[in-house]
């Protein structure tokens, strides 16, 4: 997310912090392996993870040299399929589909074709309202912008089996829960053109996963008002996906620790505090919420109030930033703490999104 460094606070606390070099400002991507294991022993929970960063270079490139098509290819060549879209997000989304009421309609909004680099071409599936009323409130959810973020797929398809039946009479609701499926299944952060999707939500995107779930939403949603965007954070942040994207820019990799715990990223041109502190509060419930570093900090960025950083959505081409929706918000769980189960990591995503739509209609 960040465009070279983390924004300096004005007071001497924030200015600790150091640059996000692993945040959704600047987390970079590659292949990992899965995450979020059920531990069957209670540990006690520390504030951050603190894994020393490796001192051996990243296996593509030269240190200091920016990646030309040699490297991006030689980095696609090391990314093999791990699971399957079709058996974990489509199935499943097919089959909760014929249980939806009839307010809801699925249907298939573009098709993600990389058959040019030798690779599949996949079927982009959303879940609208199929009513649509001008006087309703509008909702947009988004999952699997980044496809190794579990949570954010499997909790989204949560929601739509407990929670969209319960809204449907009263709102506009799409509901995009894989945006990335060649990323689901390589567990990648990047797509195959080493590119970092939640960086190009804006116009011209060089990413089709991007383009297509932008073009998506201009086609079904005249206004947006609630945009709820599920996202993770992962000790692989700092082992793969850190490491490659430094490596592929050319630059020194900035490690520092992972925290521990589910936060969320408001946007600093829309912040509404008052918003996400009660998306915090109906979390705190399911799984336990991060605390700021030494420097009151999150991931490099100040924190905010419990459990809240903020960034500049729209500037950084993140998802988040593609409506003017009044209220947004992007969740981070975190999934490989020693006490946050995958079904833990699923219902805080989901949780989010009800909470967010509770307010909304407060409001």
């Amino acid at each position: 997310m960040r465009k070279g460094h983390c924004r300096l606070a004005a007071t001497a606390q924030q200015g600790q912090c150091r640059s996000a070099g692993n945040s959704p400002r600047a987390k970079g991507l590659g292949g990992a392996v899965p995450r979020c294991i059920v531990r069957g022993i209670a540990k006690i929970r520390v504030a951050f993870v603190s894994i020393s960063p490796s001192s051996t270079p990243y296996p593509i490139g030269t240190p200091g040299t920016p990646w030309a098509a040699a490297e991006r290819a030689a980095w696609l060549a090391r990314q093999p399929l791990q699971r399957v879209y079709a058996e974990e997000v489509v199935a499943p989304l097919k089959a909760l589909a014929a249980g939806l009421p009839a307010q809801a309609e699925l249907f298939q909004y573009g098709t993600l074709d990389y058959t040019r680099l030798g690779l599949a071409s996949y079927p982009l599936w959303a879940v609208r309202s199929r009513a649509w009323r001008a006087d309703h409130p509008v909702v947009l959810v988004t999952g699997g912008v980044h496809g190794y973020e579990t949570s954010g797929v499997q909790g989204a398809l949560l929601w739509l089996e407990h929670e969209f039946g319960r809204h449907a009479q009263g709102l506009n609701l799409l509901v995009l829960p894989c945006i990335s499926p060649w990323g689901y299944e390589t567990i990648n952060r990047w797509n195959p053109d080493a590119l970092d999707p939640n960086r190009q939500f804006k116009p011209a995107s060089p990413a089709a996963e991007s383009a297509l779930a932008m073009a998506c939403v201009a086609a079904n949603c005249t206004r947006v008002d609630l945009h709820v965007d599920l996202h993770e954070t992962t000790d692989t942040d700092n082992s793969e996906f850190g490491p490659a994207k430094a490596a592929r820019d050319g630059v020194a990799f900035d490690w520092h620790a992972i925290p521990d715990g589910f936060y969320l990223v408001g946007d600093t041109e829309r912040p509404a505090p008052e918003f996400q502190r009660a998306l915090i509060e109906a979390v705190r419930p399911v799984t336990h919420i991060a605390e700021a570093d030494e420097h009151g900090c999150l991931i490099g960025e100040p924190l905010q109030q419990a459990g809240v950083i903020n960034y500049p959505k729209r500037a950084l081409g993140l998802c988040g930033g593609m409506t003017a929706a009044r209220l947004v918000t992007t969740t981070e769980v975190y999934p490989d703490s020693p006490t946050a189960s995958p079904a833990q990591c699923n219902q805080a995503q989901a949780a989010t999104v009800t909470a967010a739509i509770a307010y909304l209609q407060r409001v």
